[in-house]
């Protein structure tokens, strides 16, 4: 396991090393001999534009040199707006500057006669996950306060939990159906309220107060933080469901979607 700090899960079987994965020589020192190479690294969230297309040229390369199959984890963004549920086999028709860096880092890998394939995740939930629902939802639930959310409250939403994420990698990396393509990691499908209801009953906390952050507020939180000024490009039109198909992965890669309370069952027991 090769990230900059050298940290991960202690286990006997993963050797953890500290590198920069920018380092393209380094990078293929490290991988040599490997069966496949897997990619969950992604820039600062305000430097995609500047800083994926580097990272992505590093990681093909090192696949391209060591001749490893290549399996990434890539986002919803590319897309773009779209109408109905998301399919895989849908344009990457985002004008965004993230959404235009996730699709230029796919068009790139899949031209380039690499072995290779991406599976495409959406907003995480569950133990130990990154997302704006455990930042901004799930600690203020927990503790009975006020939750600002940059997202509206009763809409219909995908979500991927990491476990399900993971086993989708591990699905398609040993799948020769799965190389040449993009697959959608199954997900659960409910409003963000709805969502956070689920997390306080398992929890026996107090029915979640929440609030939705509008644009002006995200506007002036971006003076704080630039990570604020991004949401701007991510958030669905007002009152569009965004609804993830995994149909495929299913039927193909053999993986569901893990139940909802499972999941969060999982965040309330540590």
């Amino acid at each position: 396991m090769i990230s900059r700090t050298g940290g991960g899960p202690e286990h006997p079987l993963v050797d953890k090393v500290a590198a920069d994965a920018t380092d393209t020589d380094r990078l293929t020192e490290l991988t040599e001999g490997a069966d496949t190479l897997f990619t969950t690294a992604a820039p600062p969230y305000h430097r995609w534009p500047e800083q994926f297309p580097v990272l992505s040229a590093s990681l093909l390369g090192a696949a391209r040199r060591t001749g490893a199959a290549y399996v990434m984890l890539g986002n919803l963004y590319a897309y773009g707006p779209v109408s109905g549920p998301i399919r895989p086999d849908f344009p990457l028709s985002a004008t965004g500057p993230k959404g235009r860096a996730r699709a230029r880092v796919w068009e790139e890998a899949a031209a380039s006669g690499v072995k290779v394939t991406e599976v495409r995740a959406a907003q995480f939930y569950g133990a130990d996950a990154f997302s704006v629902f455990s930042l901004m939802v799930q600690r203020h639930v927990l503790e009975g306060r006020l939750a600002l959310v940059p997202q509206e409250l009763d809409v219909p939403h995908s979500y991927s939990a990491i476990g399900d994420t993971a086993r989708t990698l591990v699905a398609a990396s040993r799948n020769e159906q799965a190389y040449g393509r993009a697959w959608h990691v199954p997900t659960s499908t409910l409003s963000v309220r709805e969502l956070a209801g689920r997390l306080a009953g398992l929890a026996g906390a107090p029915e979640p107060r929440m609030e939705e952050l509008t644009e002006r507020d995200l506007t002036m939180l971006a003076f704080t933080d630039p990570f604020w000024a991004e949401m701007h490009e991510v958030l669905t039109e007002p009152g569009r469901p965004f609804v993830v198909d995994f149909s495929e992965t299913e039927k193909v890669l053999g993986v569901s979607a893990t139940p909802v309370d499972d999941v969060l069952g999982e965040v309330v027991s540590r």
